[in-house]
Order: C-alpha cells, then structure tokens, then sequence
C-alpha cells in the first residue's frame, strides 16, 4: 500500500510541475492559416453591413467583448476566436466581409448568421428588396 502511495506521490507532483511550466512555453503558431465556415455560431460580424435582422452589432452583444459589439453573436469571443488562441493566433481571424490584402492569407471567417443549405433558410430575416436589383 505504501508503494502505491509513493508512486501516485511522484506521479501528481511530475504532473503539476509540467502544468506550472506550461505558462513559461512560447512557440509559434500551430498553423499557418485558419479559415472558418459555419453560421451565426461562429460569425465575427460579417452581416454587419448586410441588409438582414440576423446583425449582432448592438448591445447587448459583446457587452464583455474590449472592442464592444463586433457582429459575434456572443457576449464575448466564440469557438473560432478560441481555437485561434488555442492554435498560436496572435489576432482573431478577421471576417470575411472586412478582410483585406496580407490578412486573407492567415485565414478568413465565412461565418454568417441564418446561413443554411436550403435557399428558404434565413428567408425570413431578410428585409424585401425589388427584384431588378441583382
């Protein structure tokens, strides 16, 4: 019984030691790019400037966000935003609808709220608009 305990001593203490060191490891990041497909679930603000209800550019979303609403349909960051940190990100991933240049190669949210396969998905979000209109 002893022996056991010994062994589970040594173990616990090699175990906390690698989780104290874990703060001190500085690496690159795990991936060179990161793009994102999903719907509001994951959308960083690329239906800010759409003509739809499905916008989360007011309070109260984002209110725990440092830039304040930014189009997440969260109060802070969402899963895509964590893997990025998770993955080495520096930045989160920018969307789609404002991502320009050098950024398109690091990685793209395509995220869109009421996005879906069929064409009648999110059909009643959207604000009517004349049909000569392309």
């Amino acid at each position: 019984m002893a022996r056991g305990c010994n062994v589970w001593c040594i173990v616990s203490t090699v175990l906390l030691l690698f989780l104290n060191l874990k703060p001190l490891i500085c690496g690159e990041s795990q991936v060179p790019c990161y793009f994102i497909f999903g719907d509001s679930l994951v959308d960083n603000g690329n239906n800010n400037d759409l003509l739809t209800q499905a916008r989360a550019n007011f309070p109260p979303y984002g209110i725990d966000f440092p830039d304040g609403p930014t189009g997440r349909f969260t109060n802070c960051r969402n899963m895509a935003d964590i893997l990025a940190e998770l993955l080495g990100f520096n930045d989160y991933i920018p969307p789609f609808a404002t991502a320009r240049g050098q950024d398109i190669l690091k990685g793209v949210n395509y995220g869109s709220g009421s996005v879906g396969i069929r064409d009648e998905t999110g059909q009643q979000l959207v604000f009517p608009r004349p049909y000569n209109i392309p």
